[in-house]
């Protein structure tokens, strides 16, 4: 086998590895309270640990053998491998509109990625490092902030899973930068990289878990998913000096890339937010209908077969009079209410 060949074959590997992870952390964020000492104490939460570190480490395996614009587009497809693992394993099928959004996300991702160049290695000195992680700290508090004000569970998960993104991506700067200070022999590497990389690894972990807490799994994995690199290329696009390929032209194109990623994210959100309304509808049924209009005395005593306003019947007289009052305890809505109660409120 090539080492090409060997690349793809990690990178998909990977990919499962990571959704099989994002499937398990939904499952305990769904059964359990969320805590973080209940999640230490979950042997299924370590599970989804495992398959994530199983995932970071065949990445970066695939690496060593691939360039980086074949393997970084290959991780999106963690977002379409996801949909059909949820139906196989947990029951769930995706509709048409998380398919669209998860395709477009994961194309959107993946050209971004493809277009991203680099020019020659540079590492980020210690100053450039703290001011760095101080901007990052700041920027992930900011976004707690504002999940904690957002009404709907969605959107709060949607934001949660972005800063988990950003928490992983600047992992993979700081990452990146121990590397290439190995690289060099540099006697002090890592001295602030790994405390970073272990603080922003952790973060994203748990607030990636805390995303999929009453948002289901398609639309934070997915935020995390494209988050995460495109935070890293931002990075490396102001701070390492990298370019888009082709010049202007590839710099549009990475826009219009762009632009479909975050238009699959939207679309994911969207189909997440009907689902959640479609949920609690139901919970709505019991609840009388309170704009219907008691019926017009002037029909009280009209016979069983007159007829009122345009074919409706009228009231149907003293013989059925009995079947408009509430029960003999006085309980519950008259039953002239429930008949006019619409049959998508009852």
């Amino acid at each position: 086998m090539s080492s090409l060949a060997l690349s793809v074959l990690l990178s998909l590997v990977s990919a499962v590895a990571y959704a099989a992870g994002a499937i398990v952390q939904e499952h305990v964020a769904t059964a359990g309270d969320g805590r973080v000492l209940a999640l230490v104490r979950d042997r299924v939460w370590w599970a989804a640990v495992t398959l994530n570190g199983t995932g970071a480490v065949l990445h970066v395996a695939a690496l060593a053998y691939g360039p980086l614009s074949l393997v970084q587009p290959l991780g999106a497809l963690t977002i379409v491998f996801v949909l059909p693992m949820a139906a196989m394993f947990v029951g769930r099928r995706p509709g048409a509109a998380a398919w669209r959004g998860a395709v477009m996300a994961s194309v959107g991702l993946a050209g971004l990625l493809a277009l991203t160049g680099g020019s020659g290695p540079h590492a980020l000195d210690d100053r450039e490092q703290l001011r760095l992680a101080g901007v990052t700290l700041g920027v992930l508090g900011a976004l707690l902030l504002i999940s904690r004000g957002a009404r709907r569970s969605v959107v709060r998960s949607v934001i949660l899973a972005g800063a988990a993104g950003v928490a992983f991506g600047m992992a993979s700067v700081f990452t990146k930068t121990v590397a290439m200070q190995w690289g060099s022999g540099t006697p002090t590497a890592g001295v602030l990289s790994l405390p970073a990389i272990a603080v922003f690894a952790a973060a994203g972990l748990l607030l990636s878990q805390a995303a999929y807490r009453g948002a289901g799994l398609t639309a934070p994995l997915a935020t995390v998913t494209v988050a995460n690199p495109v935070m890293a290329a931002a990075v490396g696009i102001t701070m390492f000096d990298e370019r888009f390929r082709y010049g202007a032209s590839g710099t549009v194109l990475a826009l219009v890339c762009g632009v479909a990623a975050a238009g699959g994210l939207v679309l994911l959100t969207t189909e997440r937010l009907g689902a959640e309304q479609g949920a609690r509808r139901p919970a709505d049924d019991g609840r009388p209908c309170t704009t219907a209009k008691a019926p017009d005395p002037a029909y009280a005593n009209a016979g069983a077969g007159d007829v009122a306003d345009g074919g409706r019947p009228a009231h149907a007289g003293p013989a059925h009079l009995g079947d408009t009052l509430a029960g003999a305890d006085g309980s519950g809505p008259p039953a002239a209410v429930q008949t006019l109660t619409p049959p998508a409120l009852r």
